[in-house]
């Protein structure tokens, strides 16, 4: 994958927006990480799930430069997705403020221009990194970014971004990270400075990931619980529905803290202790007996003893009177909106179950029967999306697809995937089926009007892969006004 580091080193130096973007003085670190594919977990990982994700061979490449002004310039390149580059600028004293104040202060300077918010999920890395390790960035840096995964399509454009950025910024910075520290880096920069409320699995999954092999991530909060290799004869694929999605929209905002609320309201009924965080809204609860996560709940014991004690739904205001808040230190509940609790709650109790049944099922030799039984999982798995509210029209008419194609076509099950809401499906087959995978893509464009792409193949991790080292020189050559 060395092939996409050195094509952004191409891009660079002839693009001509770009010229003399990079001193030509000083080296230039480029790196890579890819997106992913959820293939069982998605929205269950902020409540504890397992989950099993599978790195794709798309990737976003960052090139990084020091340079002696302490001022920040971050570029992106051209894409299918953005026709014109992209450059924000940020002077010595706007990088000074951005160091010495909180998080909040950062994600509302970003915020405050749809120009500039965008590149908060690349300088929040190195606000993240600067805050949690103590690194000192007192020098400029120049950081140019070409993505080639599709943004809002479900498969962590934003993750890919983030721990390509600080795969580089460690050759730099040294601070001694691991992939999964560098994923939870990653993961404090989108919800804190961007403002996303996503889980774990996105930035573990671009960080750690194995190239052909599903990640099996515990998300209690990151425990990587071992890699599956598919069977030779057994692929995975994702169709983009064309349906944008957005971890920060709020359908998924509402599912999450409908979860939350519905883990501090069983958290009440089982008299666990509670205690008030000194942030406002946030409750620290001594929990042994799910160790904090819903997950650890079982279906059996969630259908004798809680289910019917949940609410449907609530609004924020009463459930704020009754329970004070919840343990999630990301969202907060609005006290002006109704949030549906009993199916958010569930889901991830279900879904920890479906998961840890596909997660064995991969160990058994791959006969019809075997992958009928996993398709079987991420059907109720798309379906459980639905009941949360997750679904859209797009989504569901391809899993109807590939369930109407069925066995007989070597297709066995699908999903949607990560938060839902359009985005992109992951589908389950032979190998020998991809003709037939690409034929449900050109039919539902066709049928919809959409244009779709088919993920296929995959790629390591940033921390499964070597960064490349080139002179400023090589990038500065074309230096220009």
């Amino acid at each position: 994958m060395t092939d996409d580091l050195h094509q952004l080193v191409t891009d660079l130096t002839s693009d001509d927006v770009l010229r003399g973007f990079f001193s030509p003085t000083e080296p230039v670190i480029v790196s890579r990480a890819p997106g992913r594919l959820d293939v069982m977990g998605g929205i269950a990982d902020y409540s504890g799930s397992l989950v099993l994700q599978l790195p794709i061979a798309e990737a976003a490449c960052v090139a990084m430069q020091l340079t002696g002004a302490p001022e920040w310039a971050i570029a992106s390149l051209p894409t299918q997705q953005a026709a014109e580059p992209r450059v924000v600028s940020l002077d010595a004293n706007q990088v000074r403020s951005l160091l010495a104040n909180d998080y909040a202060h950062a994600r509302d300077w970003f915020r405050q221009d749809a120009a500039t918010a965008w590149a908060a999920y690349i300088a929040g890395v190195l606000l993240v990194l600067a805050r949690e390790r103590a690194v000192s960035i007192d020098t400029g840096v120049r950081i140019a970014v070409r993505s080639h995964v599709p943004e809002a399509k479900g498969v962590s454009s934003s993750a890919a971004l983030e721990v390509a950025t600080l795969r580089a910024a460690c050759e730099y910075f040294p601070a001694a990270l691991d992939g999964a520290e560098a994923a939870r880096l990653c993961q404090m920069a989108e919800n804190y400075v961007v403002g996303a409320p996503c889980g774990i699995m996105d930035q573990m999954t671009s960080a750690v990931g194995r190239a052909g092999e599903l990640l099996a991530l515990l998300c209690q909060p990151a425990e990587v619980q071992g890699f599956a290799r598919l069977p030779d004869t057994v692929a995975v694929w994702g169709i983009d529905s064309g349906i944008r999605h957005a971890v920060s929209g709020s359908d998924y905002t509402s599912v999450r803290c409908g979860a939350f609320m519905g883990y501090r309201i069983l958290a009440e009924q089982e008299g666990l202790p509670v205690q008030a965080d000194e942030r406002p809204g946030v409750l620290r609860i001594r929990d042994t007996q799910w160790s904090g996560y819903l997950a650890n709940v079982t279906p059996a014991v969630f259908e004798q003893r809680y289910a019917a004690h949940l609410p449907v739904s609530m609004r924020g205001d009463e459930f704020l009177q009754r329970f004070g808040g919840t343990t999630d230190q990301v969202t907060r509940v609005d006290a002006q909106r109704q949030y549906a609790i009993r199916q958010p709650a569930a889901h991830p109790i279900y879904e920890h179950a479906r998961v840890r049944r596909f997660q064995d099922l991969l160990g058994h030799a791959p006969t019809d029967d075997v992958l009928t039984e996993m398709g079987d999982l991420m059907y109720q798995s798309h379906a459980s999306y639905s009941a949360c509210g997750l679904g859209s029209a797009g989504t569901d008419q391809l899993v109807d697809m590939v369930r109407t194609a069925g066995p007989a076509a070597g297709l066995f099950g699908a999903k949607i995937t990560g938060g839902g809401s359009g985005g992109t499906v992951a589908i389950l087959g032979r190998t020998s089926a991809h003709q037939r995978v690409q034929e449900i893509a050109d039919q539902y464009s066709r049928t919809t009007g959409r244009e779709v792409y088919v993920f296929t193949g995959s790629s390591p991790g940033a921390w499964n892969h070597t960064t490349i080292r080139v002179s400023g020189q090589e990038l500065g050559t074309n230096a220009g006004p």
